[in-house]
């Protein structure tokens, strides 16, 4: 892991605009309020047979970790967020805001801070199947967590 490029990551993303539209970006995916970014990504486990994942999981989790560490210094501990209920209201249809209701499908909890930029960010590890790639993703919005 580059801590010094995902602060640097997490820095652009601070600073930059969002965009009009949901859709990709250079770094991942965006949106009117926020932006998310795909830090680093595992390989998939397809073909291991679950073997490595358990592993794999605890580093992207030690990997948040130490970022979160960080970010920290500049803002203070985090608030620990679990996306769990967020995830149980988008099941019974309730509408919850981008991008809340995306991450909760696949984040179950994000480490919280307030930046002085008045964004929220948040760092969170995603993995869609059990097969599928991890990711330690940042996310930077102005939209309240859910």
């Amino acid at each position: 892991m580059d801590i010094t490029n995902h602060l640097a990551v997490i820095d652009l993303l601070c600073d930059r605009e969002f965009p009009a539209e949901h859709g990709r970006t250079d770094d991942g995916t965006g949106g009117p309020g926020y932006l998310i970014a795909e830090l680093q990504t595992s390989g998939d486990f397809y073909d291991d047979g679950g073997s490595e994942r358990e592993e794999t999981e605890a580093q992207y989790e030690a990997d948040r970790d130490a970022l979160g560490e960080r970010l920290a210094e500049r803002w203070g501990p985090a608030d620990a967020f679990s996306l769990s209920s967020a995830f149980e209201r988008t099941m019974t249809e309730e509408d919850i805001d981008e991008p809340w209701a995306t991450l909760a499908s696949h984040v179950p909890d994000v480490h919280l801070w307030k930046a002085p930029t008045g964004r929220w960010v948040a760092l969170g590890v995603s993995q869609w199947d059990d097969e599928l790639p991890f990711q330690l993703l940042a996310v930077v919005t102005t939209v309240d967590p859910p």
